[in-house]
């Protein structure tokens, strides 16, 4: 805990905050729409995708994530519409997010398109002072006592709001995919209530994906797949491969990071799609960086549900999807 603590002090005594990196999920593969906001409609159905994941467990204070999202084709109108929904807590940190997104597909062959996409909604930040210590404070049990002796630091919760807009490319083929999105295009700047002269500006982050699939035999297909984040000062990529056996079967590994420096964590992952519709899966990050010696790993839970029907075809796009696609 004193490590989160310390970190959160520290940013929060700076006149000017620039907020976190986006939330880590290590299963991005099936839940493309949380971060590319092109992607809503390319599964072809309604498509519902609830995530749930504990960072580091066993560090108090650590990354909590959960995320709701909906996406589904809107053919009349020649692309699609989502809805995206997250919540992501650390330590005395809480950033809530609620957007919306259309995006437009562009047929370029009989197998392929470019999906360009647009989200707006709002992002929550919010602080719970009562969490922080700082070296100076005063902090009593009987009778209970906060006082931080530092006009940076709120004694109780605090937060403020900010707009928030994305964008993404997304180019589909029946055996090739690829995704360019950036969140927080305008960079907004909000100011915490109660406590002076400190700004939170939540910086551009830039996402990129690409995916492929290979066939194995008649019953097993292997979907290799790479994801590199970045917001220009710090990079972090991750490379995936997923066996998956028949359509309802799957299994995989990746590893996050590339240099000494940035490597995070082995992810072992694994689902079951209990019926035609419910996919249901987990992914279990081994540790590699400092951070093994407080932590026991990452937990990640994923359920989708896709509605497999067509809603309101009106016309199709000119092109052909491959079901093989996880």
């Amino acid at each position: 805990m004193k490590q989160i603590i310390t970190l959160l002090f520290v940013l929060f005594i700076m006149g000017q905050g620039l907020a976190q990196q986006a939330p880590q999920y290590s299963m991005y593969m099936l839940n493309k729409y949380a971060f590319n906001p092109a992607y809503a409609g390319l599964d072809n159905s309604l498509s519902v995708t609830g995530v749930f994941r504990r960072q580091w467990s066993g560090l108090v204070g650590g990354p909590t994530t959960q995320n709701v999202n909906a996406h589904m084709p809107l053919y009349y109108l020649g692309g699609g519409i989502g809805i995206n929904l997250e919540n992501d807590e650390l330590g005395a940190e809480r950033n809530t997010l609620a957007s919306l997104s259309y995006n437009y597909f562009l047929p370029v062959s009989k197998t392929s398109m470019i999906s360009v996409g647009l989200s707006a909604g709002v992002v929550q930040k919010s602080l719970d002072g009562s969490k922080l210590r700082t070296p100076d404070g005063q902090y009593l049990a009987e009778p209970p006592t906060i006082d931080h002796q530092d006009n940076f630091v709120p004694q109780g919760k605090v937060s403020a709001v900010a707009p928030v807009f994305n964008a993404g490319l997304y180019f589909h083929h029946e055996r090739f995919e690829a995704g360019l999105a950036v969140s927080h295009l305008s960079q907004s700047t909000t100011r915490l209530e109660a406590i002076e002269s400190v700004n939170i500006t939540y910086i551009r982050n830039y996402f990129f994906n690409l995916a492929t699939q290979f066939e194995i035999g008649r019953s097993f297909s292997l979907h290799p797949s790479v994801l590199v984040k970045s917001d220009l000062t710090q990079t972090q990529m991750e490379f995936s491969a997923i066996l998956k056996y028949g359509d309802n079967i799957f299994g995989g590994a990746s590893f996050r990071g590339y240099t000494s420096n940035s490597t995070d964590a082995v992810v072992f992952l694994a689902g079951y799609k209990l019926n035609e519709r419910v996919t249901l899966a987990y992914s279990y990050d081994l540790t590699l960086s400092g951070l093994s010696n407080v932590s026991q790993g990452s937990h990640e839970v994923m359920l989708n549900y896709n509605l497999n029907k067509a809603i309101g075809k009106g016309k199709l796009p000119k092109i052909i999807y491959n079901p093989r696609y996880l």
